[in-house]
């Protein structure tokens, strides 16, 4: 007995010994991820970033290159760096469409300069959790489970796409979409869509007209529900695809091992009720990444989405995670394969996939295709805060936002079922909102954090607490990154301040990302948007557009020539530091504008006049327009400096929006 109690304590002081003691544990490196574990380290905290996979980013550097933004006036501090770097190596001020090595290399150097401790190939095994606070958590190696390890910390932030820390915390959580009556929305549960949408009339039966032979592989049998109705099922994954069609950088489209060809049956009764529609983007979002490769995403009734087959994803195990992780990846590939190669697929788009194939450039170790499936939505957190379309939609705005988000309401089908219409039974996909018209919106720090009765030391920046609906609106990368910094430096503050993420000061907290949105102490940037009175003079009849998609920020000017009168826009910044600034002009992407403006630069003693042609200006990507250079200029301290936009041709609206003033020293 005596034996037994000195090995038993011999092995507890062994294991007490071994666990890793820092101040801020991240677990999961996402792009958020990374961004906390950066901000935290140059802070000046010790920190590290846990990652169960062998590769940063997520779904940045997992293939999701055409970056989903919404307004990039959303995007702040340092996910705004992490795009003006990706312009950088692409030799423009920012760019957000990119090839994945590029996003993984730069995520990898956002940790060198940070000097982020990162361990990879760990995942969460357990939490040690007394009197509402973590700890410690016990990780084992993906690899081999057996491997434990243990980490102590002050405060630990969940990045993780799936929230594991949050829930084996014990944090109240939630999986699936909510009854529209729970919150009070109108599009959060069961909703009967037109958007990526089957025609009416594909019959879901193995053998047409006879439901006694069977439903065709990718329809369940689930009835449809009243709209509005809650239930426990996600929105669909899938992998952003990225190709090449370039013949010297293509490794083929093979046939998978393991390959159905009986899964796509629903797609050739698709082909065969449209076939007019002969381009791979009338069945694939088709875009084009850098140097000839593509993200492929999900389009119309059958496409990359693996619709109602993720359901046990988000409470899976982690050998039941990997099984669904594998299903989806031979349901693509054998996708890729059957257009490229089945003679039921119509020749043209036959030819059109042969000239495409995986990229022998990217993913090289882990046989060119992305290891980061696209969880869109797993589990959400219910915390001190929930996030709701109301929010979305600005009927309800929140006084202590850390961040901003400004992306439609989306959700992407969740299943695919039988209806009934006319006498008629056919195949249906159910779940697919898309929703927006709505602008920028700041997110609660309260919906970061958990209840105070359920855990003091944790924040949860990407599985946040948010509706279905509202949460498709959040749940874009730039975001989590903007999330990851605020909550990294949230924890920093409970630190120093020895108290609980719940009674950390936001108007503190709100301070101190405006004042250092880098986090390493630099000169901020200094925008003027139309909407600030006080640094804007308008001349001329301009009206305010805040409803026309495509402004920096709530809205933007536009002058369209009424009675010839001249008009024009003076933006002045109120310069802090005296030095050179790189000074930029935002132009929204208009259908038809003017075709000629006057811009004239001034640092108060001499002016600098430049013609701008809007319609050479190129829009790349999700974005709603463009910063246009307008040369570095030496600028005194306080507002003697101007940029004044004017209509030279008065031949089409003409738009005054934002201009930025970023430090060159």
């Amino acid at each position: 007995m005596r034996y037994a109690l000195t090995l038993c304590l011999s092995l507890f002081l062994l294991y007490t010994s071994i666990a890793q003691q820092v101040d801020i544990c991240v677990y999961g490196g996402t792009s958020g991820g990374v961004i906390a574990a950066y901000t935290a380290r140059k802070a000046g905290k010790t920190v590290i970033l846990i990652e169960p996979g062998k590769h940063l980013g997520g779904m940045t550097s997992g293939g999701l290159g055409l970056t989903d933004i919404g307004n990039k006036y959303a995007i702040t501090g340092i996910s705004r760096d992490y795009y003006r770097r990706i312009g950088q190596h692409y030799g423009k001020f920012e760019q957000w469409v990119f090839e994945p090595h590029v996003a993984e290399d730069l995520f990898n150097d956002y940790v060198k300069r940070g000097k982020v401790d990162v361990l990879f190939s760990h995942r969460l095994s357990s939490v040690k959790k007394t009197n509402g606070q973590i700890q410690a958590i016990v990780l084992e190696n993906s690899d081999k489970p057996s491997a434990k390890r243990t980490i102590r910390a002050k405060m630990f932030i969940d990045c993780s796409y799936e929230g594991d820390l949050m829930a084996k915390a014990g944090v109240s959580y939630t999986v699936g979409r909510e009854a529209n009556a729970q919150y009070n929305e109108t599009i959060s549960g069961v909703q009967l869509m037109t958007g990526h949408q089957l025609p009416d009339g594909i019959d879901p039966y193995n053998t047409p007209g006879q439901p006694e032979s069977g439903l065709v592989w990718g329809v369940g049998p689930a009835k449809l529900e009243p709209n509005g109705t809650g239930d426990g099922k996600v929105q669909a994954y899938n992998y952003r695809i990225c190709l090449s069609s370039d013949p010297a950088n293509q490794v083929p489209i093979t046939r998978p091992v393991g390959y159905d060809s009986t899964r796509y049956e629903l797609l050739v009764r698709l082909m065969a009720a449209q076939p007019q529609k002969q381009s791979l983007n009338d069945y694939f979002i088709w875009s084009g990444m850098p140097n000839k490769k593509t993200d492929i995403n999900n389009r119309n009734g059958f496409s990359t989405d693996m619709i109602g087959m993720n359901f046990d994803y988000p409470n899976g195990s982690y050998a039941k995670r990997a099984q669904i992780i594998r299903d989806h990846e031979l349901y693509t590939k054998g996708l890729l394969y059957f257009v490229g190669h089945d003679s039921r697929v119509p020749p043209a788009l036959r030819e059109q996939m042969l000239k495409w194939g995986y990229p022998r450039d990217e993913y090289t170790d882990t046989g060119n295709w992305s290891s980061q499936l696209y969880i869109r939505e797993a589990r959400r957190m219910v915390g001190a805060y929930v996030m709701t379309q109301a929010n979305c939609q600005g009927k309800e705005v929140v006084t202590d936002g850390v961040g901003m988000a400004a992306y439609t309401m989306d959700s992407h089908n969740i299943q695919r079922i039988v209806i009934e219409q006319d006498g008629k039974k056919m195949a249906k996909n159910e779940g697919n909102v898309e929703v927006g018209g709505f602008g920028p919106y700041p997110i609660s720090y309260r919906a970061l954090i958990p209840k105070e009765s359920e855990c003091r030391n944790l924040l949860v920046p990407v599985c946040l607490s948010a509706s279905h609906i509202a949460y498709g609106s959040i749940r874009m990368e730039p975001v989590f990154m903007v999330l990851g910094q605020s909550t990294a430096l949230a924890a920093v503050m409970a630190i120093d301040a020895k108290t609980s993420v719940q009674h950390v000061n936001v108007a503190k907290l709100q301070q101190e990302l405006k004042a250092n949105p880098l986090a390493d102490g630099s000169t901020p940037e200094i925008l003027v948007d139309n909407d600030d009175q006080t640094r804007t003079t308008i001349t001329g009849p301009w009206r305010v557009d805040s409803k026309s998609k495509g402004g920096y920020g709530p809205s933007y000017l536009i002058y369209e020539g009424q009675g010839g009168e001249a008009a024009s826009v003076r933006f002045t910044p109120d310069i802090v530091q005296a030095g050179t600034y790189h000074v930029y002009a935002y132009f929204p992407r208009l259908a038809k504008a003017a075709s000629e403006l006057c811009i004239t630069v001034s640092d108060g003693k001499t002016n600098k006049s430049l013609s701008i042609k809007p319609a050479d200006i190129v829009v790349v990507g999700q974005t709603s327009g463009e910063w246009v250079s307008l040369g570095a200029y030496d600028l005194p301290k306080g507002q003697t400096s101007s940029v004044d936009i004017a209509v030279k041709q008065a031949d089409g609206p003409a738009v005054a929006d934002a201009v930025l003033f970023v430090p060159a020293f």
